[in-house]
């Protein structure tokens, strides 16, 4: 199958967007941002909805591994591509599933990032591969609580997570939900966008200092 392609630069690097595959904006820049500044040497970094692979492929530069998930099937073949393409394909461990369905039970990450769909919209919306990459249910919330609510089981003792959301998918009950599932969790970047704020939320679990 011939796929329509279009090209997208960050920095140094060149990404294939497939036609059926979510092409990089705003959300996934500020993201990239922060990503290029947390990911150490030692890390093993779960992407979470790789989309084109462009967050995965950063973090590949300096990390130890990347495993990469995505429901959509055109997407895992666009990251196999631009790995090549980027000289990463050994680093990177391209997975099909929803979410954490494609890792083992005892699979667990320094680094969790997560760019969710997050924009309320009507389910009707996610009948497509592009839908289903934006559109977070009648709420934006959809994707957004379901990855809390599974992600610290996939954490190291010392890890982080790195969510995007917007504005519109109410910022404070995520703070809250991760707060309740015992982690330690903030706005560490945003940006206006038009009719929204997006947001990084950095989430990591709270260490107890002995004495």
């Amino acid at each position: 199958m011939r796929y329509s392609r279009k090209r997208v630069f960050y920095d140094d690097l060149a990404f294939y967007v497939f036609e059926d595959v979510y092409e990089p904006a705003e959300d996934t820049f500020l993201m990239a941002e922060i990503l290029a500044q947390t990911v150490k040497e030692s890390d093993t970094v779960l992407d979470i909805g790789t989309g084109c692979g462009i967050l995965a492929i950063i973090a590949a530069r300096k990390a130890k591994k990347v495993v990469a998930t995505d429901v959509n099937p055109h997407a895992i073949k666009c990251v196999r591509l631009n790995a090549k393409i980027n000289e990463v394909v050994d680093k990177v461990d391209l997975r099909q599933g929803d979410l954490f369905q494609p890792l083992r039970e005892n699979e667990r990450f320094d680094l969790i990032v997560f760019n969710a769909p997050y924009l309320p919209a009507p389910e009707s919306e996610q009948r497509t591969w592009i839908g289903r990459a934006w559109a977070g249910g009648l709420t934006g919330r959809q994707l957004i609580d379901q990855f809390v609510c599974l992600a610290p089981h996939y954490l190291k003792r010392d890890g982080k997570i790195l969510l995007v959301q917007s504005s519109l998918a109410k910022i404070d009950e995520t703070l809250k939900k991760l707060r309740d599932a015992g982690l330690e969790a903030q706005v560490i970047a945003e940006k206006k966008v038009a009719f929204e704020t997006i947001v990084v939320i950095q989430a990591k679990p709270f260490i107890l200092n002995h004495t």
